[in-house]
């Protein structure tokens, strides 16, 4: 799963956005801008080994992925319901779930869901409708 972002030059700066995961940093380059965001994932996520790569794309289109999916979901899970405000419990009710320890598994990156779940999951967690699609490696 890649996550994406937004990049733009700004006066003498280049600042790059990832507003999925609430990411926003800048550098003097393009490149830096890209390693820049890179690392401000990294420290946010804050895993040891936990790495980001950018994909950079056309105009002012990138992605940022990771090989370890797990912890990345389970960031943006909990990013996302805590932007929502919102608490396991809350989230498990929207979801229908009996149990908020089956959604808390999501969010601690001991279970990994599919793309039909992940948008079910965004759909509770955010209060709409979300179609995320797998893409090609």
């Amino acid at each position: 799963m890649r996550l994406e972002g937004r990049i733009g030059k700004h006066g003498r700066y280049w600042a790059a956005d990832v507003s999925m995961i609430g990411v926003f940093t800048q550098g003097r380059t393009k490149k830096e801008a890209f390693d820049m965001v890179a690392d401000a994932i990294e420290a946010v996520v804050n895993k040891e080994g936990f790495k980001v790569k950018v994909y950079p794309g056309r105009g002012d289109y990138f992605e940022v992925g990771s090989e370890d999916q797990r912890t990345l979901i389970a960031y943006l899970l909990r990013w996302q319901r805590a932007k929502s405000g919102l608490t396991l419990i809350e989230v498990s009710r929207r979801m229908g779930m009996k149990s908020h320890n089956t959604y808390a598994r999501y969010e601690q990156g001991t279970a990994i869901p599919t793309i039909e779940q992940l948008n079910r999951l965004f759909s509770a967690v955010c209060g709409k409708d979300f179609v995320l699609t797998e893409c090609a490696a």
